[in-house]
């Protein structure tokens, strides 16, 4: 604009110069101010010519910032979306172990790490994974998959979960065996792997919650699974245990049908039953009947909570069998535990008992503890095992028992 307004002053003095020129001197100028009257008039058009290209490049340039501003508003609510649509969280535990037996060696026993995975798409579905990697006694490290499900959420009372699941069946393997939950660094008698609790399962259930009166509340859990299968002793002739540990295989192509149910007819305080019946066999012998069933509760009175359970894994007898008796794995608990000193510490005492038709499974355990709470997800534990079992067998033997324990 700035050269506009100069060319428009020079040719405002142009035409001045004519009207005050001498007249002896206007024919022989007046062909020379026109040519450049009319040299200027020519810049003057390239000028506004100049001037709409810079008009019309300067709207451009403001529809593709205004078109870019749009689609950067568009990206930034498409990814807010994306992120309000799944979300991810990695939890898991630690713990370190040690222990000093009257039969064995004092020994660092446990290193154990448990990474879990959450994986949620909006309010519908979720996906969890357990991963448990350990180190042996030899020193190699063990990974294996505790377990993987998708959880269909259909409505605010009910669940459906597929894959691989803890147990249903009692409260302490699926919600209290972790070591950063468990309040004392060991699992009561019989609640061990292949013993009277069962420990996982490959298959479907439905579970949830539902509002029962004003205060009270019950919860369920009812599955399918591929179900457990049987192990024989060193001889091959008697059965030694039943093992449930999540099979994508059933050897029988029958089907465990189960389910917990819980009921708090009062806020701290649970009463749950559970069950679960199906056939078991050995590869290539007959089906015999097997069942499981289980009674727990739990109730928490200001610092003090007290908690039990019993548990019972039957299978029956089958004359054509290889191992034709029929055997029984039974166990319970009762355990209390009380926190003083402004919550940091935590006395625990438990009494266990398992029982079997094996002489060298049976096994009374008394447990008393200490633990500080280094914070609400992470304990230091100092137990002692009073055991009574077979002679000179691990079953019989006193431990001492450290464990540091961190979940997250």
């Amino acid at each position: 604009m700035t050269l506009v307004k100069t060319s428009f002053i020079s040719l405002l003095l142009v035409s001045v110069s004519l009207f005050t020129a001498n007249n002896a001197n206007a024919s022989s100028e007046t062909e020379a101010l026109k040519a450049r009257i009319q040299s200027m008039e020519k810049e003057l058009s390239d000028i506004k010519s100049l001037l709409r290209q810079q008009i019309n490049t300067s709207a451009t340039k403001a529809e593709v910032d205004a078109v870019k501003k749009e689609v950067q508003v568009s990206n930034n609510q498409q990814n807010e979306r994306e992120s309000y649509d799944s979300k991810v969280h990695l939890g898991g535990y630690g713990q370190v172990g040690f222990s000093d037996g009257n039969l064995t060696n004092s020994r660092f026993n446990q290193v154990q790490f448990s990474p879990i995975l959450h994986y949620q798409y909006r309010d519908d579905l979720l996906l969890e994974a357990e991963l448990e990697i350990e180190v042996e006694e030899s020193g190699e490290t063990k990974i294996g998959l505790e377990y993987l499900t998708i959880d269909w959420l259909v409505n605010d009372y009910m669940a459906l979960v597929a894959g691989k699941f803890l147990s249903p069946l009692g409260q302490f393997r699926q919600n209290l065996h972790p070591g950063w939950i468990n309040k004392l660094p060991s699992a009561p008698s019989g609640f061990g792997h292949d013993q009277a609790a069962p420990v996982s399962d490959v298959g479907i259930q439905l579970r949830g919650g539902v509002p029962f009166g004003d205060a009270s509340h019950v919860n369920y859990a009812v599955f399918v699974s591929n179900g457990p299968e049987l192990e024989l002793n060193e001889e091959g002739d008697e059965i030694e245990a039943v093992e449930s540990a999540g099979f994508t295989r059933d050897i029988d192509g029958n089907k465990l049908f189960g389910g917990r149910i819980g009921f708090l007819p009062i806020p701290n305080v649970e009463i749950g039953l559970s069950g679960g019946v199906g056939d078991i066999a050995l590869e290539g012998e007959s089906d015999r009947d097997y069942e499981v069933f289980g009674v727990d509760f739990y109730a928490q009175v200001a610092k003090l909570d007290i908690r039990g359970e019993y548990m019972k894994q039957e299978i029956a007898s089958l004359s054509s069998s290889i191992a034709e008796e029929g055997q029984q794995w039974e166990a319970w608990y009762l355990q209390s535990s009380y926190k003083f000193f402004t919550n940091k510490f935590e006395a625990v005492a438990r009494y266990s008992d398992f029982d079997s038709t094996h002489a060298d499974q049976f096994q009374r355990q008394w447990a008393i503890g200490l633990n500080y709470l280094i914070a609400p997800n992470a304990q230091l534990k100092l137990a002692y095992e009073f055991n009574e079992g077979l002679a000179n067998s691990s079953n019989d033997d006193d431990n001492l028992l450290l464990q540091m324990a961190f979940g997250f």
